[in-house]
């Protein structure tokens, strides 16, 4: 009998979630059989769905670390804390929308194959309507899945359906549906469509689809008319290295040219966002990693690493790398006893400069798990749109390094997990495997 309560709580539990965040993409509503499958578009849409099959919105359900963090953190953690039960099914609204729309919840793991392994398809997103709310967040979208496909065309024609126009389509309102999350607690875990909002691009109208699905000349499908500007959707973003490959700009500056051995040399590193419409990291800030390193290689080519001088503002110490630990939720979700956390930065070298916006859960502890965060509202040390960050370094040369040319490097590098994180899980070194977004490198002589 306690079993079939709990059961009925969680229902219910998970109900209210869904009623409180987003009344229109109901759960359950529907059946998988109501959607096309995207290989049926592809018959006539095929470069589009070439594209699409590359893309992250068709592995935002079988990516390795969204299964893991649905199946080993989140799902178990939902059936032990009713404060987050509703993240059984709000986390597959997103990434699973199929799966949601048809009550399959929880769904198998994406070995077992079923239709949840689509992600994101052809189907959603030509098939929502509209939002909820007034301004979107945690999947709020109006869908209604039948023979009539929208878009951003007016001048669209099909054999196999009808065609649409829909402002909404065009709109990064549309994208806001999922890019725009709510924890549990109350907190923004997701803010990507507010940061643009409140940035510059937003105002000058330039939209998340003008960067995110680059236009391109080309025809839709089979028969269509050649347009100058296809929207192509590959939806590239942080998972491709081509589109964080100079996407900020850094600069570096020494104070002298020449020094000794014993002296003091002053650097100061330049960090600008000039491409990025909204912060950097966006999306998954909890987990996102975005630092800056600074080396010195001396003529025997001996290397040092230069710490940044702290600039001294309140928790200041989450964004300079070192030994901490960190993520002790994941040891309590998984009942692994005297788990000591995990290394909060991984294997970025102490001292770096980390540009981030930490996650807290109710414990006051920092967290990877978005849907346990409480509070994040105390530090962002993260990168605006069009926003320089300066960041200053006092370093004595020291009495070893080789006289000759010095250079002195800044890397900036980007990381999807902490690799701590992904060690622990044993993902794929690609997952976590640091990617360089831009450089700058200066020469000094050692006297």
């Amino acid at each position: 009998m306690k079993g079939k309560l709990r059961s009925i709580f969680i229902v219910i539990a998970i109900s209210v979630f869904v009623a409180t965040t987003a009344s229109a993409a109901e759960m359950g509503k529907f059946k998988y059989e109501d959607f096309k499958k995207p290989s049926n578009c592809g018959m006539c849409h095929k470069e589009i769905y070439q594209e699409w099959q590359q893309s992250m919105m068709s592995h935002s359900f079988t990516h390795k670390w969204d299964e893991v963090e649905y199946f080993e953190l989140a799902l178990p953690h939902s059936k032990k804390l009713e404060k987050v039960a509703g993240v059984k099914a709000g986390c597959i609204a997103c990434h699973g929308p199929l799966a949601f729309l048809s009550g399959d919840i929880p769904p198998k793991k994406p070995s077992a194959g079923t239709r949840a392994n689509e992600g994101v398809s052809c189907e959603i997103c030509h098939n929502i309507t509209g939002t909820s709310e007034k301004i979107p967040f945690n999947f709020s979208f109006n869908i209604k899945p039948d023979n009539v496909k929208n878009g951003p065309r007016k001048d669209s024609k099909s054999p196999a359906h009808k065609t649409n126009f829909s402002e909404f389509t065009k709109s990064p309102e549309l994208c806001a549906t999922c890019h725009d999350e709510q924890s549990p607690y109350g907190m923004w875990v997701k803010s990507t469509y507010r940061e643009w909002t409140a940035g510059p691009y937003a105002e000058e109208g330039v939209r998340c689809q003008d960067c995110h699905m680059y236009h391109a000349p080309g025809k839709a499908a089979y028969g269509g008319k050649q347009r100058e500007d296809l929207a192509h959707h590959n939806f590239h973003g942080s998972h491709v290295p081509g589109k964080l490959a100079g996407a900020v700009d850094v600069a570096l500056y020494p104070s002298k040219k020449s020094v000794s051995a014993g002296d003091s040399l002053n650097l100061r590193a330049e960090v600008f966002n000039g491409k990025v419409g909204h912060m950097i990291p966006s999306g998954s800030a909890e987990e996102r990693m975005l630092w800056l390193e600074v080396w010195a290689t001396d003529a025997n080519g001996h290397k040092w690493p230069i710490p940044v001088t702290p600039k001294g503002f309140p928790m200041e110490e989450y964004t300079i790398a070192s030994d901490a630990m960190a993520y002790f939720a994941i040891g309590e979700i998984m009942d692994i006893k005297d788990f000591k956390g995990l290394k909060r930065d991984g294997n970025v070298p102490a001292g770096a400069r980390i540009f981030r916006k930490p996650f807290f859960d109710p414990k006051g502890r920092m967290t990877v798990c978005q849907w346990y965060t409480a509070e994040n509202t105390k530090l962002d040390y993260r990168i605006g749109p069009r926003e320089t960050k300066i960041e200053n370094y006092k370093w004595e040369i020291p009495n070893g390094a080789a006289k000759g040319p010095m250079k002195i490097t800044a890397n900036l590098y980007y990381s999807q997990i902490p690799s701590s994180v992904g060690e622990f899980f044993k993902l794929p070194e690609s997952e976590y495997a640091p990617l360089l977004v831009n450089s700058a490198e200066v020469e000094i002589e050692i006297k």
